[in-house]
């Protein structure tokens, strides 16, 4: 596909819209079917539970999945200033997305919009330079001028941490000890058929708490684990067991979780102690039944696993041909109806799944994980099967698992969004590995990512998401681990580009020795993760103290020096300009 430099330009032109007097970019793809800046608030900043909210009635909207989307079909009653056949709520067309998708490929393989890309990446790199020689010492003086702020005390999150590896392995081995010791005699998994309590589990394992050390848990990756996702996936079973796994870090289990439940919440003691470190933990749901996600609210309310720190992120493995090859769904259809067809139930009607309905009030969005460097068997165009009809045991491609939940999402957002509930959005781990579309497909679809390692190979797309301001959560430590040494990370290179005892100041602290960051950037970065969250509207304008967030900054809360944000304002603007200029002007660009 041969596309004219006029054409890239007009299309990615009319693809970012224009920019609004408070510097907001109108997103690339409608308002991805997730944020709504002015959606109603569930964060009163109390310390009442979450879950004591109020469960409302049945709406009276009718759903049925029809070619694997869930949509509206009937208003089974009339309600005030609606009309009875009520409106199907919209959600990306296929087609539309195959022929975006297509240009977009083009473009990110088109080799003058390469260039092009490459030169003004290069550009804004010196710029930032030449920013940093000019402006560090008035950056670092304005901080200075702050009283009480500094690195330690701004409000930061940690946007990307799986709940099964957010306590550190010392929180873990104390904790495994202290169960053992205090509460060995008590039943905690079935064995053959009986019952098995916590001692005769250890000592199946030929193990007492005295043998258990920081290396026989072993749940640290190493350079072992360096591009073998299998064996770093391996690392989330305590000294290598799955049945430790389950008793502790399961919430579905033969003690429903109350272990996992107890080690979440003195994780959340430790971030509320620390005030200004705030997480969002990934949790899996699978799809594997239609009955998980009753269970996972079951375990988070009666257990009472809620912080103000902590909002959740819902993982969805991709992995249907595993349970397709082991016969727990019969299409991809029906775990598209596991994974979504319960939250348009606690939508419509929240009393027929009361937790389910208190627990999302506490979760923001969606991630899509798996290895990606796996290779797809299979490619998502025109001709492949509906959800329906696929029944091989082939797992689709990425873009196809990201196009259904996307849809998904848009249409129970309208419908979450309509009675006054708050909104999800798609998160995915993307650019780790594995093929450079993925990034493709995300960005026409995900309201932030996780990884874009990528990304340094593709400037065209790397530009791209500078232009749409689309977060990337990096984990530089993870990374090291499994895919790119710490050294070749891109992190430094997207801070100069871009600006987009615990797991996240030790991220925070290596990343600044290593690549010698000032104070001022870490101080950015903190407020970029806060940006990029999931948090309540109402609480990140708290954060950051502000009215509006975008193009907004109050250094007394952020310690971010106000040169600093217009320096990344007016790099904006001015390389939209370049953009509009180029479609207009196209020879001379």
């Amino acid at each position: 596909m041969s596309l004219s430099l006029q054409s890239i330009c007009s299309a990615t032109s009319t693809a970012l819209s224009t920019v609004h007097d408070d510097y907001k970019l109108e997103k690339f793809y409608g308002d991805r079917g997730m944020h709504v800046p002015d959606e109603p608030e569930n964060t009163h900043f109390s310390k009442e539970s979450p879950f004591d909210c109020e469960v409302q009635g049945d709406c009276g909207y009718a759903v049925e999945m029809i070619d694997g989307v869930i949509q509206v079909i009937s208003c089974r009653r009339d309600h005030k200033n609606r009309p009875s056949n009520c409106t199907v709520h919209p959600f990306p067309d296929l087609q539309e997305f195959f022929e975006d998708q297509n240009i977009l490929l083009a473009l990110s393989t088109h080799g003058p919009i390469k260039s092009f890309a490459y030169r003004r990446l290069k550009y804004l790199e010196s710029r930032y330079s030449l920013h940093t020689l000019l402006n560090e010492m008035k950056e670092l003086a304005a901080m200075k001028e702050v009283p009480h702020r500094d690195f330690y005390n701004v409000r930061k999150v940690d946007t990307h941490v799986h709940a099964a590896s957010c306590m550190n392995q010392k929180h873990l081995l104390r904790f495994i000890k202290k169960k053992v010791k205090c509460e060995g005699d008590e039943p905690v998994i079935m064995h053959d058929g009986k019952e098995a309590t916590l001692r005769e589990v250890f000592a199946m394992l030929n193990l007492t708490p005295y043998d258990l050390s920081v290396d026989t848990l072993d749940v640290h990756a190493d350079r072992n684990t360096f591009h073998r996702f299998d064996k770093f996936n391996s690392k989330y079973n305590p000294v290598g067991e799955s049945r430790l796994r389950e008793i502790f870090l399961k919430t579905d289990n033969y003690i429903d979780g109350r272990y996992f439940a107890q080690l979440m919440k003195e994780v959340m003691v430790d971030l509320e102690e620390s005030k200004y470190q705030n997480a969002e933990p990934r949790i899996s749901i699978y799809g594997r039944s239609i009955n998980e996600w009753d269970a996972l609210a079951k375990w988070a309310v009666n257990h009472d696993v809620f912080s103000e720190n902590v909002r959740w992120v819902i993982q969805i493995p991709r992995l249907f041909d595993v349970y397709r090859a082991k016969g727990l769904v019969k299409n991809f259809q029906e775990m598209l109806e596991n994974l979504f067809m319960p939250l348009f139930e606690a939508t419509i009607n929240p009393q027929s799944h009361p937790e389910l309905h208190k627990f999302l009030t506490q979760v923001i969005g969606f991630d899509s994980v798996d290895d990606e460097s796996k290779t797809e068997k299979s490619l998502f165009t025109e001709t492949s099967p509906l959800p329906a009809n696929w029944t091989s045991q082939d797992n689709p491609p990425y873009a196809y698992y990201l196009y259904y939940m996307y849809s998904n999402m848009v249409v129970l957002n309208h419908l979450r969004r309509e009675r006054g509930f708050n909104t999800l959005r798609l998160r995915p781990h993307c650019g780790e590995a594995g093929p450079a579309h993925h990034l493709v497909t995300a960005f026409m679809l995900a309201e932030n990512i996780s990884h874009g390692l990528l990304l340094r190979k593709v400037p065209a797309l790397q530009y791209l998401y500078y232009l749409a301001q689309i977060g990337i959560a990096m984990s530089p430590l993870s990374n090291n681990s499994l895919f790119l040494n710490y050294q070749r990370n891109p992190l430094p290179d997207g801070q100069s580009r871009h600006y987009p005892h615990e797991p996240l100041m030790e991220e925070y602290s290596i990343a600044a020795q290593v690549w010698k960051l000032s104070p001022c950037d870490m101080a950015e970065l903190a407020r970029n993760s806060v940006l990029m969250s999931g948090f309540e509207e109402e609480v990140k304008r708290q954060w950051i103290g502000c009215d509006k967030l975008e193009g907004s900054n109050d250094i007394t809360k952020t310690n971010v020096p106000n040169i600093r944000v217009c320096f990344r304002q007016e790099t904006l603007l001015q390389e939209l300009e370049t953009i509009c200029e180029g479609a207009r002007d196209p020879i001379n660009t």
